[in-house]
């Protein structure tokens, strides 16, 4: 592959400036949910009655896969005990009443329920909380009944798994491995705000890095592995099922029956995918030929304004070397 014009430092540099979340501000965020954290536990050491048994950073932030333009942040609360409603709307009202009472500073403004979650508003910092439930009964691993934000139903999930799963991944590639994902996650933000309809969820995509990953696939030039994302998923067009043996026996997961099937690493019983249609899928593949067909020509291409015109198609207007 030719690097004349456009290489793996300008695409990092690209990244730094334009992608990632910048450190301090993930810091920033961190800190801010671990004071929430904090003052939660201190709060549980005086009341052994109260029924949040755990605070914990999830999502992007937690994975260090988050973008520059994260404004809020996801953090799971773990609820036990027989008085815990077991409906989603009484749930969330009951979340938002033991978070008040937590932080009896906040004004019911701050703390409010959403469709799946309760939004803790920071007015200093003007950050966002999203506190979302999860119904425990003491499991060792962590493994609870969350309230899923994309249809709002119980699935079952660990968040330290989670964590656990991703960091593994993390350890095995050192800054590539979360790099890249973020890089395929601007390309799909963007992709979203371009194709009406377009859908690919960041958990979707972390996984599908992790199966290339776990192949063998070096992330370290970020130009070959972007490459090698989009034409895993232009060439398999997403119909192989994707899978991990990390807490389950791959022989513990049944049938499915939707066209996309990516089996959450916790959860035998759970298809990420499960609410794409075909025309998702497709959709998803012919966004991934045109980027790959994209870096192909930028690879090519005998000088740089080209170069940077190609790179552009993937990464938009923003791309400049």
């Amino acid at each position: 592959m030719s690097r004349e014009h456009v290489g793996h430092s300008d695409i990092l540099r690209f990244a730094e400036e334009r992608v990632n979340l910048p450190r301090d501000k993930a810091q920033e965020y961190r800190a801010q949910a671990r004071r929430l954290r904090e003052k939660l536990e201190g709060y549980l050491d005086d009341h052994a009655d109260f029924t949040l048994r755990k605070m914990l950073l999830s999502g992007s932030l937690a994975k260090g896969t988050a973008l520059r333009s994260l404004n809020d942040i996801d953090v799971a609360c773990y609820i036990s005990g027989a008085d815990a409603p077991q409906s989603v709307d009484n749930l969330l009202t009951y979340l938002a009443e033991q978070l008040r009472k937590a932080f009896p500073n906040f004004t019911p403004e701050q703390v409010q329920p959403q469709t799946y979650s309760v939004t803790v508003s920071f007015r200093g910092s003007g950050l966002d909380v999203d506190v979302v439930p999860i119904l425990y009964d003491g499991d060792p691993s962590w493994y609870g009944n969350l309230v899923s934000q994309e249809d709002g139903s119980f699935m079952k999930t660990s968040i330290p798994l989670h964590l656990d799963f991703a960091g593994k991944r993390k350890n095995a590639q050192s800054k590539h491995f979360a790099q890249v994902i973020r890089l395929v996650k601007f390309w799909a933000k963007r992709q979203k705000s371009e194709r009406d309809g377009f859908r690919f969820k960041s958990f979707m995509i972390e996984l599908i890095m992790a199966k290339l990953c776990d192949d063998g696939l070096d992330l370290s030039d970020y130009p070959e592995a972007l490459q090698h994302f989009f034409t895993y998923v232009a060439n398999s067009g997403l119909k192989e099922r994707i899978a991990f043996s990390d807490y389950y026996p791959i022989s513990s997961i049944g049938s499915f029956i939707e066209p996309m099937q990516i089996i959450d690493p916790v959860n035998a019983a759970n298809n990420v995918s499960r609410l794409y249609t075909s025309a998702n899928v497709e959709e998803i593949v012919d966004a991934a030929l045109d980027a790959g067909d994209a870096i192909d020509a930028a690879l090519a291409a005998p000088n740089k304004q080209l170069t940077v015109g190609y790179w552009q198609k993937v990464f938009g207007s923003t791309f400049q070397v």
